[in-house]
């Protein structure tokens, strides 16, 4: 998201984010928007999703090495979701 604000995309809405990321050569984006993938047409997408449930970082912290493995897992065009508990 600190990307997002610096560049004025958080005032970007539906599609309009994922396109901006592509057309500036992100490779990724890394999101908690768990309905993502129903609300956008990610198929043929040159960025990859990596989408992580909880953005609280006293919990996140404890399991940075999973977000870490799944942004190094990602690929082009692949949708990921990451396993962080509520607790």
């Amino acid at each position: 998201m600190v990307e997002a604000i610096e560049r004025g995309w958080d005032r970007l809405v539906n599609g309009e984010l994922i396109a901006a990321a592509e057309a500036e050569g992100f490779d990724i984006l890394l999101t908690t928007d768990r309905n993502m993938r129903y609300q956008q047409n990610l198929t043929d997408r040159k960025i990859a999703f990596v989408v992580i449930g909880n953005q609280q970082w006293p919990t996140l912290r404890r399991y940075a090495e999973r977000v870490v493995a799944a942004v190094n897992a990602a690929t082009p065009g692949s949708y990921t979701e990451g396993e962080i508990p509520y607790s």
